[in-house]
C-alpha cells in the first residue's frame, strides 16, 4: 500500500515510480555490462557464458560467498600454523580432499562423486592455455628502449625504431617483433625505471670499444672475476684489439649461458691461450660435450714455446752417479 493512496493501482506518486525505475536501471546495467578486452579474450578462448553480478549485491553470488565463509570457518579457524606458504597450501589441499568424501545438504552422493559427474559434463580444455598477459603495441626508441606502464625495457639495438608488441605478465615483460620474442625482463612495478639487459648493447659497443666503460647499460653488470682478469691480459698484449676481443668474448653469452662462458674463460687463462677464438672453442666444446681442439698456430700473439726432441742420453740422469 502506498502512503499517499489507498490502492497501488491509483498511486501515481514518486515513491513507486522511483523504486521501479531504480530496479529497472540496475537490471539494465547488469545486462549492458561492458567486458574488458582481456575478459573477452578469456571468454572466447575457453568458451564459457558470463553472468555479471551487481555491485554491492552479495546475494547475486551467494554460493561463492557461502563457500568462502565455509572455508574460513572450517579450514582457517583456528588460524593454522605452517612453516611456509607451500606447507600451508599442502595443508589446505589435504583438508579439501577430505571434504570431497563428505555429503553436502540433502544430496545422496558425496561431493567427490558429484564432482566426477560435473567433470564429465565439461568440455575439454583447449590444447594451448591462454596467456595471462596484457598486450600493448609500442615502438622501439633510438636508445633501444620500449616503454611499458611508465618503465623502459631494453631490446637488442638491431631493432631500433621497429614496431613491437609488449606482453605484460604478473612477473615478466616479453617484447615481440614480427611474432618473435626479442627480449624478456623481470617486470618492474615502479615508475621511471630503466630495465637494461647488457647483452642487448654489445653488438653496438663492439663497433665502439672505447664506450665499454661508459655505457649505462653495462654500469652495474655483475660479471665473474675471471672476465676482468681476461680483459687485463688481452689489453696488455694487444691494446685496443684486445678490448674488442674481450667484447667478442662477452657476446658469447648471447648464445651460451654465463656460467659456461665464465668456466671457458678460466680454462683459457689456465692454459695460457688468451684470445677470443680460444675461449669460443673451449665453450663450444663444453656445449657439445667434447674435448677442445686448440691449434696454437692460429694465435701469433701467444708466447712461443720451444719443445725439443728427447735424446736417449737424457735418461742417463736417472742412473745414480751418472750425468747427462
Amino acid at each position: 500500500m502506498c502512503r499517499h493512496s489507498p490502492s497501488l493501482a491509483a498511486c501515481r506518486c514518486r515513491c513507486f515510480t522511483t523504486t521501479r525505475r531504480s530496479r529497472y536501471g540496475e537490471d539494465l546495467r547488469r545486462r549492458q555490462a561492458e567486458r574488458t578486452r582481456a575478459f573477452t579474450e578469456l571468454q572466447s578462448h575457453y568458451l564459457f557464458q558470463d553472468r555479471f553480478g551487481r555491485p554491492g549485491k552479495g546475494n547475486d553470488k551467494g554460493k561463492v560467498e557461502g563457500l568462502v565463509k565455509y572455508a574460513r570457518s572450517n579450514f582457517l579457524t583456528p588460524i593454522p600454523q605452517a612453516a611456509s606458504f607451500d606447507d600451508l597450501n599442502a595443508m589446505l589441499e589435504e583438508r579439501c580432499r577430505q571434504r570431497r568424501g563428505e555429503r553436502a545438504g540433502r544430496h545422496g552422493e558425496t561431493i567427490g562423486e558429484r564432482l566426477v559427474a560435473d567433470l564429465e559434463a565439461f568440455r575439454d580444455l583447449p590444447a594451448v592455455p591462454l596467456e595471462p598477459s596484457e598486450k600493448r603495441a609500442a615502438r622501439v626508441s633510438s636508445t633501444a628502449l620500449v616503454r611499458y606502464r611508465g618503465n623502459d625495457y631494453s631490446v637488442p639495438t638491431a631493432y631500433g625504431f621497429r614496431d613491437v608488441v609488449v606482453k605484460g605478465f604478473v612477473d615478466e615483460v616479453v617484447i615481440l617483433c614480427a611474432g618473435e620474442a626479442i627480449a624478456r625482463h623481470r617486470r618492474c612495478y615502479g615508475t621511471g625505471t630503466f630495465v637494461f639487459e647488457p647483452l642487448h648493447y654489445l653488438a653496438l659497443i663492439e663497433t665502439k670499444p672505447n664506450a665499454l666503460d661508459q655505457a649505462a647499460a653495462l654500469k652495474d653488470w655483475d660479471l665473474p672475476e675471471a672476465f676482468q682478469h681476461l680483459r687485463h691480459l688481452l689489453e696488455a698484449r694487444m691494446g685496443n684489439r684486445g678490448r674488442r676481443e674481450f667484447i667478442q668474448v662477452l657476446r658469447l653469452m648471447e648464445a651460451i649461458p654465463m656460467e659456461m662462458v665464465a668456466s671457458a674463460v678460466s680454462e683459457a687463462i689456465r692454459l695460457g691461450v688468451i684470445g677470443f677464438d680460444a675461449v669460443k672453442q673451449i665453450a663450444l666444446a663444453r656445449v657439445e660435450r667434447r674435448p677442445a681442439r686448440l691449434d696454437l698456430t692460429a694465435y701469433p700473439h701467444l708466447p712461443k714455446m720451444d719443445v725439443r726432441m728427447t735424446a736417449a742420453a737424457d735418461y742417463a740422469v736417472l742412473v745414480p752417479g751418472t750425468t747427462a
